[in-house]
């Protein structure tokens, strides 16, 4: 009897090894190894492909199938870059609880009003759980079939006789395939299905969204080449305790990268938000010391936030770094510049940083307003409240200046701002601005001067 070979594979990365390992050497994640069969290859299978064998100029391939349509949603539009294009394969992924099939399920009520079909695929409920969720958000006129299904020889059975033009199968890691040997979510049946699904798209030139669940760590669960095999990935964000999500794009062929759609949870579902500079800045406190907004630009939509921080003295001699919504070491960073370059002296006092509305901040232009931040706690002084802060700032204390200020400008003078600190290369802006005062800045001192 031929002996069966067997690999063991970090179920977080996709490492494999041809023997038990503790740690990843791949990933770093301690215990993720598992046992798993090695599937042989089938020659039939394998030799299908997308494009059937046929080679084409390329100025001879049309263009016109890769029209859009809409999600009924301008956020979600917005994200997808435009709506969604026919043949793609998008990756929606997020904690548990967040918002991923209640917003799937309005998509597809949506897709299905508009004489296109919807199959929708659940290897995590029942049809009569989900007919409880669509009847709570009022969905089930359309073209919306429902199938409770995790094989996904029958699904590709059902995918070939309803010829939906949306599929959605929810979730990634409960589907399994019978010829692969080990248990649905590991690595191997993700990347296999994926791939699978991935062909049907491709194939019947439909689209596809699939749902994957995420790690401790946030990030997508299942081998890191799940992520380069699909078109689109979607990421939801925001805390399940809190009304408002973010959906953001880190991955997109068919438009922009780093683009946010912001939604609210309601009991009829999500709903879009369409003025996030307004929600973003709901309940902030009028002349209260350690409060300051900066405007940061989500993909090409400027969003004026609202920073707080709080320095207190530390008896134990050990001063605490709190950061939520902004990089940890940035902060300690700044906080470095604002002692060395403008003489506070706050090392040893505990420092607490908040970035409100659940907004996670990448980009450097908010650094002088966390640093004013800071010092408007320290000093007990506040910002004045019509004030915005845009700029980031340098380890020898300059300013320096960011992209797209006009428009970030703009949206700080619809939000009804009357003055502006900037970088002084940042300046010379469109006349367009009659409502708002700029002061540009060159370095730490003189914003403390001017704000202290």
């Amino acid at each position: 009897m031929a002996k069966i070979k067997t690999k063991f594979v970090c179920q977080e990365c996709g490492y494999a090894t041809a023997k038990w390992l503790g740690k990843c050497p791949s990933c770093g994640e301690w215990n993720s190894f598992v046992e798993e069969i090695e599937a042989k290859a089938n020659d039939a299978k394998s030799q299908r492909g997308i494009s059937k064998g046929k080679i084409e100029k390329i100025q001879d391939i049309s263009t016109a199938k890769q029209k859009r349509y809409s999600t009924g949603s301008r956020e979600m539009d917005r994200v997808l870059g435009g709506g969604i294009v026919k043949s793609s394969l998008v990756l929606v992924g997020g904690d548990p609880g967040i918002g991923k099939s209640t917003l799937l399920l309005q998509i597809a009520d949506y897709i299905s009003k508009q004489s296109l079909k919807v199959l929708y695929i659940s290897g995590e409920e029942s049809g009569e759980q989900i007919k409880i969720r669509a009847d709570r958000l009022n969905i089930g006129d359309g073209e919306l079939y429902i199938l409770a299904e995790t094989n996904i020889d029958i699904i590709k059975e059902y995918v070939e006789k309803e010829e939906p033009d949306l599929l959605i199968l929810d979730s990634i890691q409960t589907i399994y395939s019978p010829d692969i040997v080990s248990a649905p979510g590991s690595v191997s049946q993700v990347r296999e299905i994926t791939a699978m699904v991935m062909r049907m798209t491709k194939v019947r030139n439909m689209a596809s969204f699939i749902v994957g669940h995420v790690t401790k760590s946030g990030a997508i669960a299942g081998p890191r080449v799940l992520e380069h095999m699909v078109d689109t990935v979607l990421y939801f964000e925001g805390e399940r305790h809190f009304s408002y999500r973010i959906l953001r794009s880190v991955k997109n062929r068919f438009g922009s990268t780093n683009e946010i759609g912001i939604f609210e949870m309601r009991d009829k579902g999500l709903i879009e938000v369409e003025n996030p500079s307004e929600v973003f800045l709901k309940g902030r406190p009028v002349d209260a010391y350690g409060t300051v907004v900066t405007a940061a630009m989500e993909g090409t939509r400027p969003v004026l936030i609202e920073i707080q921080a709080l320095v207190t003295y530390s008896p134990a001699g050990f001063a605490n770094r709190v950061t939520t919504g902004i990089d940890k070491n940035r902060a300690a960073m700044l906080i470095a510049v604002l002692e060395k370059k403008a003489g506070l002296a706050i090392q040893s006092s505990d420092t607490f940083i908040n970035v409100t509305g659940g907004l996670q901040l990448r980009e450097p232009a908010a650094d002088l307003a966390v640093l004013c931040a800071i010092a408007s706690s320290f000093k007990e002084i506040p910002v004045d409240f019509k004030t915005i802060l845009i700029g980031e700032v340098g380890l020898t204390g300059e300013i320096r200046g960011v992209n797209s200020i006009e428009k970030r400008l703009m949206e700080a003078q619809k939000m009804g701002f009357k003055r502006a600190v900037i970088a002084e290369s940042n300046e010379n802006i469109s006349k367009e601005l009659k409502d708002i005062e700029i002061i540009p800045v060159n370095n730490i001192r003189q914003v403390m001067d001017l704000l202290f």
